[in-house]
C-alpha cells in the first residue's frame, strides 16, 4: 500500500504534532509514503513567508528528500479538472484537487485531518 500525504499531514510532521507522528508510524511499516508535487509547493511557499525561511527551506528539503515525490501528470490533470468541475460549489483549495487527481489517478489514499477531502468520491481518506 502507498499513501499520498497531504500538506496538512506533511505540515504536521515538521511541527512533531503527537497525532500525526503517530499515524507516521502507522503508515511507515505499511507501505511507500508519496509526497505529491503540489504538496512541496504549499510547503515551499510556507517557508518562503516564514521568518526562518532557510531553516524553513531546509526541513523541506529533508522531508522530501525523505520520501517518493509524485508528480502532477496528464492523468492526474484530468482527473483533478473532473474532480473541480463536478464539485466547483465546493469550497477546496485547487492544490487539494490537484493532490486528490493524483492519489485518484495512482489507486492510492490521501492522508489528512482535513474534512473536505471526504467529499471528494471514489478517495480513500486516512484521517488523523
Amino acid at each position: 500500500m502507498m499513501s499520498v500525504l497531504d500538506s496538512s499531514f506533511l505540515i504536521d510532521i515538521l511541527r512533531n504534532e503527537p497525532s500525526a507522528v503517530a499515524m507516521l508510524r502507522r503508515i511507515d511499516g505499511a507501505g511507500t509514503m508519496l509526497i505529491p508535487a503540489p504538496a512541496i509547493m504549499e510547503l515551499w511557499a510556507g517557508a518562503l513567508r516564514s521568518n526562518a525561511s532557510e531553516e524553513g527551506k531546509q526541513q523541506v528539503e529533508r522531508l522530501a528528500s525523505s520520501m517518493t515525490v509524485v508528480d502532477f501528470d496528464a492523468v492526474a490533470a484530468k482527473r483533478a479538472a473532473e474532480l473541480k468541475h463536478s464539485l466547483r460549489r465546493e469550497t477546496i483549495d485547487v492544490e487539494d484537487f490537484m493532490i486528490a487527481g493524483i492519489a485518484l489517478s495512482r489507486g492510492e489514499d490521501v492522508v489528512t485531518k482535513d474534512a473536505h477531502y471526504a467529499r471528494i468520491p471514489g478517495l480513500r481518506v486516512l484521517k488523523y
